[in-house]
This record gives C-alpha cells, sequence and structure tokens, in this order.
C-alpha cells in the first residue's frame, strides 16, 4: 500500500480535475498571488540547482498587443482576453548564478566551454520550472492555460532584443471558466506509457 502524505484533495486540483483553460473570470490576480507562484514554484528541483527559467507577466493592455503579432490565429482571441499571459523562458545564461545556486564547486566552466550542454540544460530546467509554475498556480487556486501556438523568435525579438533570455512557451492565467473548456481528452494508461525492468 502506498504511503500518501497528500490529501486526494490536493491531487485532484494539480492533476486529476485539473485543465486547460481557454477562458477566464474577470476575476484580477495580483502582484502578491504572481509572487507566492513564483516562491512555490523555485523549490521544485532543477540540475546543480540550475533554475534556469525565467517569468514575463503581460498584464497590461500594452504587454499584450507587443505579442499579439506573434500569436497562431487559434491562440490570439483568448490570449488577448485573458488576465495575465505568462512568457516562459530561458535565461541563456543562466550558469553566471552557479556560485550562488549551487556552491559545492565551480560549475560554470562545464557550461562556458560547451554552448551545447548549457543550451541542453537550460531548455530542460527551464521547461521543468514551467511545469511547476503550472502546478503551484494551480495549488494557489489558479488556472493555467499553457501554449505553443506562437513564433518564438518574433517574441524573442520584442521581449528579449539582448538574446540573453530565450522564450520556451505561453501559460495564460487566471481564474478558469470552465465554459470554454473542451471535452477532457484521454490519456494513456500505465502499460502503453512504462516498463518495470
Amino acid at each position: 500500500m502506498t504511503l500518501q502524505l497528500a490529501p486526494q484533495e490536493a491531487l485532484d486540483i494539480a492533476f486529476r480535475n485539473a485543465r486547460t483553460f481557454n477562458k477566464f473570470t474577470d476575476q484580477p490576480v495580483t502582484d502578491e498571488t504572481l509572487r507566492e507562484i513564483v516562491d512555490l514554484m523555485k523549490w521544485g528541483p532543477t540540475s546543480l540547482n540550475s533554475q534556469a527559467g525565467r517569468f514575463v507577466f503581460l498584464r497590461s493592455k500594452e504587454s499584450r498587443e507587443r505579442l499579439r503579432p506573434a500569436l497562431s490565429a487559434g491562440n490570439l482571441e483568448k490570449t488577448m482576453a485573458a488576465p495575465i499571459t505568462v512568457i516562459v523562458a530561458i535565461d541563456n545564461e543562466f550558469y553566471e548564478h552557479l556560485p550562488t545556486l549551487f556552491p559545492a564547486y565551480d560549475a560554470r566552466p562545464m557550461f562556458q566551454a560547451n554552448a551545447a550542454v548549457a543550451e541542453k540544460t537550460g531548455f530542460r530546467d527551464g521547461t521543468l520550472q514551467g511545469a511547476y509554475f503550472i502546478i503551484a498556480a494551480r495549488m494557489l487556486g489558479l488556472d493555467c492555460g499553457p501554449m505553443a501556438g506562437f513564433d518564438a523568435a518574433k517574441v524573442d525579438a520584442e521581449f528579449f532584443p539582448d538574446g540573453k533570455w530565450r522564450t520556451n512557451f505561453l501559460i495564460n492565467l487566471g481564474y478558469g471558466d470552465a465554459a470554454g473548456n473542451y471535452p477532457r481528452n484521454p490519456r494513456l494508461s500505465f502499460e502503453q506509457t512504462t516498463q518495470i525492468l
């Protein structure tokens, strides 16, 4: 029997009953709530504690209009209407923070000397942090609509012209309106996705 530390309700909120939201209510998302999400999300593990993820919150109409040219037609209307859109980005020079985040030894040279390893590590750990962000937001009562339908090069040119950060994916964030949800899609079974060796 599995020892369960989290109540069923928490598992439902984070996973089983959670949905990708396309529509949100008018309830505002405060700066304090955004800070709570990030302060919770940051405790998820990343390699060498790299914490390569970066988050840009687009709340104002002006900031959202800057994003408009990069959005696919299917994501345009819902993104313009969402309370906040999050650009989940990756710090291309995440390793510069390693002396503070991973003081056991100086890990910077392994990334400074190998751009491919730095890119792969940054992408993996930044993506993990994006997933942690979604779970943290759900646990704090918000809903998410993660998206990949956009032109990342256009987002980078508009928001990260110095090239230090690069776009990974987008999340529409707020208090969801279930009226905009599609029917729940099936998931693959344990037998279809796993091996025990």
